[in-house]
């Protein structure tokens, strides 16, 4: 199986993603992308794509960024984003690299952007630290 298709099953598994509906369209060692389609739910009172489904975005993102470079079995061990404006279209793309990774965890960064009218505009970046979970874990 190809890691895009892996990648997929993994995100399939996750209810939260089902939820919002994000679709993993790249997942290899050069990078990951993840797309949000934007719909009423995903706003706030201010008709802007609430910030966390951006953080969101950034974070699963970030979190495939780090696992195709340390393996699978990962996890975020911590992240922070900087929201540089409001988030106004049709569509989330959240686009993450792992810029360095060792043998436990991988530093990651992620550009998000909101696609209106075709348009891509950056409205968000995170940066990251992706771990990978011990052989036997467990959801303790």
């Amino acid at each position: 199986m190809d890691m895009l298709q892996f990648g997929k099953q993994a995100l399939a598994a996750q209810p939260f993603s089902t939820l919002v509906g994000a679709v993993l369209t790249r997942f290899d060692t050069e990078g990951t992308e993840l797309r949000v389609p934007l719909r009423d739910e995903l706003k706030q009172q201010h008709g802007f794509v609430h910030g966390g489904v951006i953080s969101y975005a950034a974070d699963n993102a970030l979190t495939f960024a780090g696992g195709a470079a340390l393996g699978t079995g990962v996890v975020t061990s911590e992240y922070k984003i900087n929201y540089v404006r409001p988030a106004l279209g049709q569509e989330l793309v959240a686009r993450a690299v792992a810029i360095h990774a060792g043998k436990s965890q991988a530093a990651c960064r992620c550009d998000i952007f909101v696609v209106n009218e075709g348009k891509e505009t950056l409205c968000a970046i995170a940066q990251g630290t992706i771990a990978r979970l011990p052989a036997a874990s467990s959801a303790e």
